[in-house]
């Protein structure tokens, strides 16, 4: 069964440095992004979460987006990244 990492509420510069220890602490384990709170996302942020997509899939394990918000999947959309979110649900 996959890890739950639940995504804070505000994925901005401040937020960089912590999500990517959580991300590191995960790796090498499946593990599910719950982001069905998020309300903002950052450029920063986004980086560290395309690179951990990269990451995971580079090591042969799972890692997905489960419940995403509305506000993070029209930021994702604005910002042109890889369709990743579509993985999951919309919350």
């Amino acid at each position: 069964m996959a890890d739950v990492l639940v995504l804070p509420e505000i994925l901005d510069l401040k937020a960089a440095a912590p999500l990517k220890a959580e991300l590191v602490a995960r790796r090498g384990q499946d593990l599910v992004l719950d982001a069905s709170g998020v309300q903002r996302l950052g450029g920063l942020c986004l980086q560290v979460l395309l690179s951990a997509a990269r990451t995971w899939a580079a090591d042969g394990v799972n890692l997905r987006l489960g419940s995403v918000s509305q506000p993070l999947g029209e930021q994702w959309a604005a910002f042109g990244a890889p369709d990743l979110i579509n993985e999951g649900a919309q919350a």
